[in-house]
This record gives structure tokens, sequence and C-alpha cells, in this order.
């Protein structure tokens, strides 16, 4: 049975999962990354013994999904803006050292890539690219069910393949990144742009403007149509430079996958036509709520069984 442990912005999650990615017990907390990373470890070890008690098991290994950059060689957290001061603190050590099994890591995308290719939508599909569009847009490659990684083992950006070079700035430095035109935040702020004077401009989110959409607000609607289609040219480079088997797609905005799913594959068969790209199926995340944790519990599988114990290149 193995440990899982999803580390994100506002909750840290962990859970027992067993071999057939089933969830067998859970237990969250607030991240409460302002109170420092001692005190997280402190709750992410007690509440691992709560949920293996809870499951009736040991631990026999935990994997770990963590946001922002992460080393997966070295196990260390590295600069996070949601807990900036984190940055060098290592989980697969500590963890490691507190409970004796041997402990993986990687970045959440590649663990939910990873647990979408074995256990959800992207099972027996040889290539697949897993892409989360939330409040950024992120993305896991796995190809002959191995983990794709770049030079020095970096984690390629899909969020920050250039749309329009002439479009807003993005938190990277460019301008026109996919994640600036295509992400929720872009979104809202579009919104909020061009209906200064909505009533509901104030307070409004992702969910909000699309729940607008489907009410007939002619703003929300602009707003849908504007978001169609940027994620439509994002996922088309993505096909016409990779060709995969299947497309996965997760996060938040994709909860209204249905307003963007046409538009969507309009322009993909528009903008792809020296690839097969009918033969890509575009499809969503299975695993549900417990996508990331289920991830975890993958990455641990995929470093210490299916590689011959060590890192997939």
């Amino acid at each position: 049975m193995i440990a899982a442990v999803d580390i994100g912005g506002s909750k840290i999650a962990v859970a027992m999962v067993d071999r057939g990615g089933s969830v067998m017990a859970r237990a969250e907390s607030p991240t409460q990354a302002e109170r420092g990373y001692p005190a997280a470890k402190g709750r992410i070890e007690q509440m691992l013994r709560k949920v293996s008690g809870d499951a009736g098991t040991q631990i026999d290994g935990i994997g770990i999904g963590c946001t922002g950059p992460i080393d997966p060689f070295s196990g260390e957290i590295g600069y996070v803006n949601f807990f900036p001061n984190w940055k060098g603190e290592n989980p697969v050590a500590d963890l490691s050292r507190t409970f004796g099994v041997p402990v993986a890591i990687e970045n959440d995308a590649d663990a939910a890539a990873l647990g979408e290719a074995a256990w959800g939508a992207g099972r027996e599909k040889k290539r697949l690219i897993y892409i989360t569009v939330g409040t950024g847009i992120g993305a896991g490659f796995i190809f002959d069910g191995r983990l794709y990684r770049g030079v020095g083992q970096s984690h390629p950006e899909i969020g920050h393949h250039v749309i329009d070079p002439s479009g807003p700035k993005c938190l990277c430095g460019f301008r026109g990144c996919w994640e600036s035109l295509a992400a929720g935040p872009a979104m809202v702020g579009w919104f909020q742009a061009e209906g200064p004077d909505h009533p509901n401009s104030t307070d409004i989110t992702g969910k909000k403007i699309c729940d607008l959409a489907v009410a007939g607000d002619p703003l929300a609607i602009r707003t849908v149509e504007r978001e169609t289609y940027y994620l439509g040219l994002g996922i088309a480079n993505v096909i016409s430079l990779f060709v995969p088997d299947s497309i996965v797609l997760s996060g938040g905005v994709m909860q209204s996958a249905a307003l963007f799913f046409t538009g969507i594959k309009k322009i993909v068969a528009e903008s792809c036509g020296f690839v097969p790209f009918e033969s890509t199926d575009l499809t969503l995340a299975s695993l549900g709520a417990d996508a990331n944790l289920i991830g975890a519990a993958r990455v641990w599988y995929h470093r210490f069984e299916e590689n011959g114990g060590g890192l997939a290149t």
C-alpha cells in the first residue's frame, strides 16, 4: 500500500492508495505556508499515520506530487510563489527518514499525468499529454509509459509557449503566453476590462463567467468565445507538434468543458491539416477529485517498480 501526498498552494492532502489506484483512506489540511515548512511537515506526518491506521495497513512507500518546480533527483522544492520560503526544503529526505521507506516526488502535473495514464482516461495510450487549465496551464507528457523530461530532467512549461506576442504580459516576463491568454485569471481579467460596470465585475470568477454564459449574459458569452479560441489555438499547437494518441484535459476551467469542446475541435480541425488530428482523442480527466493523490501514488510505482529503481529519462 502506497501513501500519497499532494502539496498545493491552498491545501495538503494525503491518502493510502492501493495497487489498482483506489483511495482507501484520506485526510487533508490547509497548507498554511506562512507557518513555515517544519509545521507543514509535521502535519503531513500526523496525517500519514492517521490514514495508515484508518486503512489498517503499513506504509510501504510514499509518492509526492507538489505544485511548482521540483527537483526529482534531489527531492528539493524549488521556488514556488505560494510558499517562497520553502525553497530548498526536501520532503523526500524528511519523509524517508521518518517512515523508513522509499519516497519519490514529481511536479503535480506530471504526477496527475502518470495517474491518468495508468488508471484513468489515458489507460493503454502510448502517447498521452495531460493538460491542466486552472490558475495556470501545466502539462505532463507520457510517451511509451514513461514520463518525458527535458534536458537536465526539466519539466516542460507548455503554458508558456507563445500564442500572441502582442498579447498581455505573462508572469514569466514575456507577452502572449498561452497561460496569459487562456488560464482562469485571463478569463476574469478580460471580463473585468471589457465590462467594468457589469454588475458581477468586482467578484467575478471563471466559474461564474461560465454560469453567466449559460444563462445568456452577452459579456460572459463573448468571454467564453475568447477563451475557446485561445484554448483551441494552444491545443492545436500541441497536436501539430506531438500528434499524441490522447490529450487529457483537467483543471478548474475544464469543469465547464461543455462550453468549449465544440469550438476547440473546430479550431483543431482548421489548424492541424498536416497531421492526423482526428486520431488524437481529446477527453476529460477521469480520476475525479482525488486525481492528484492517485497521481502522487503512481509517482512511486513509476519510479521504483517500472524504471528499475531509478528516474525515467
